[in-house]
């Protein structure tokens, strides 16, 4: 952190200061929730978990060397400092916001239903080139995680890429409101959390939310083939900017060659001239990622030379279309999350790859009351592509099956009821010199599938 008194934190959260006063004018030098990550002088924000609370850690934080700690508890007499306040989670918000506001910092807010976090690691790649840049790390994209990865920020960051993800209406505008961005973009309105945004018009109308806190000046980058997005015009006298692959957007790309699981070499067109480039990831879509990058890096002063150094210098995150070759096997590991389109991306993706495809698919979460459908549709759509073997892992996984009957193809269909069923059985369905699509929702666990396939043969 750059800086931060207790007093400036007590007020930011209209808290109330128990201890010694002469503490108040002294800096923490930075906010934890997880009391293993304390260091001396940290702020601990005792916050209230499923199964933890941080209260318990209070003392124990206090006596390795924090400087004060946020609680929810009248203490007593304690002999160290902190702040009571009503709602420990509402107060980190209100902190970060304060720190926030202090920074002279550009900050880019990411959202859409897919390829956020893809999009923020190219957006950072790019901005790489020309600044210091503190981005969204992990899954450090909720009201939690966004105003810790906001006190990240340090005196030599010059810009925060922040990836900001939501599933209910009025998150993003809570998220929107401590990160202050000064350029948003939106990826795509696909079809996730529909058990709370219904359909994808309340996707849309969730998303924008972000538009709610831009700063003065601000910018907006939409993704122009959206057939949702194209609907935003005019937010507060801002005129979005549009990118995609119909020549009428500000920022296109054409020319796109598919390098099969070495990525996709495609030529952008800018305002201030045209980028040849070679994205290193699998699949179409990344040209969207790349173009994603391309309007932030011009928007932010960057030459088309750096743009197509900091696309090509991007290379894959574990979970996230990773391609891992073992002795015998080639995994595409995308199995941090899933929803009905970035499953088809997967399955476009596995298309690509040489010798036996097969694609190993868990449920898909939080997809409302077409759930099963849209599992069914995954299932047709492997079909099609013509996926040598479909795994189908999990309860609703059985509409992958359905799905993937309905047709007639040469694709072998397995079902497995559990995640450790088919370990169980793994050392007789993969075969060498397989490429294997690893993909499911993040509560099923697939890690541990990419794990047993690379202690395979």
């Amino acid at each position: 952190m750059k800086y931060m008194s207790l007093q400036e934190i007590a007020t930011a959260c209209g808290g109330t200061y128990f201890g010694d006063k002469n503490k108040l004018s002294l800096e923490v030098n930075g906010v934890a929730i997880d009391s293993r990550k304390v260091e001396k002088d940290f702020l601990f924000v005792a916050i209230k978990g499923a199964r933890v609370d941080g209260h318990n850690f209070i003392p124990q934080v206090m006596e390795n060397g924090a400087l004060c700690a946020l609680s929810e508890k009248d203490l007593g007499d304690v002999p160290f400092s902190y702040i009571l306040v009503k709602s420990c989670e509402q107060a980190l918000k209100d902190i970060a916001e304060h720190y926030r506001l202090a920074l002279d910092i550009k900050v880019v807010g990411i959202t859409g239903s897919v390829g956020k976090t893809s999009t923020k690691e190219m957006i950072a790649s790019v901005l790489e080139q020309k600044y210091s840049v503190l981005k969204t790390e992990g899954n450090f994209n909720n009201e939690i995680g966004l105003p810790l990865t906001i006190f990240n920020i340090r005196k030599e960051h010059e810009v925060a890429v922040l990836e900001m993800g939501i599933n209910e209406f009025g998150e993003m505008h809570r998220l929107a409101k401590v990160a202050r961005p000064d350029i948003c973009v939106i990826t795509n309105i696909g079809i996730c959390h529909l058990e709370n945004l219904i359909n994808r018009d309340g996707v849309l109308r969730a998303k924008t939310e972000m538009f709610d806190f831009m700063r003065e000046g601000g910018q907006i980058l939409l993704n122009g083939d959206d057939d949702k997005l194209i609907t935003v015009e005019n937010v507060h006298g801002v005129n979005p900017v549009f990118f995609g692959l119909a020549k009428q957007h500000s920022y296109y790309a054409d020319n796109i060659q598919s390098l099969g699981l070495k990525g996709t070499s495609c030529t952008l067109h800018l305002p201030n001239g045209t980028v040849e480039a070679t994205i290193h990831l699998p699949g179409k879509h990344m040209v969207y990622n790349a173009l994603a990058g391309a309007c932030v890096g011009y928007s932010l002063g960057l030459t088309t030379t750096e743009i197509q150094k900091g696309i090509e210098s991007l290379l894959p995150v574990s979970g996230r279309n990773n391609l891992i070759e073992t002795e015998n096997l080639l995994i595409i590991d995308d199995c941090y999350n899933a929803n009905p389109v970035s499953m088809k991306a997967s399955l476009d993706v596995l298309s690509n790859g040489l010798g036996r495809k097969v694609a190993i698919l868990g449920d898909m979460g939080e997809l409302g009351e077409d759930e099963k459908a849209l599992h069914y549709s995954i299932g047709t759509y492997a079909s099609q592509k013509g996926i040598d073997l479909i795994c189908c892992i999990g309860t609703l996984a059985q509409e992958f099956v359905h799905g993937a009957k309905s047709i007639h193809s040469n694709s072998e269909v397995l079902y497995f009821e559990t995640k450790e069923e088919f370990l169980s059985q793994l050392h007789v369905i993969v075969k060498k010199d397989d490429t294997i699509l690893v993909k499911a929702s993040h509560s099923m666990e697939f890690p541990k599938i990419v794990e047993a396939l690379q202690k395979l043969y």
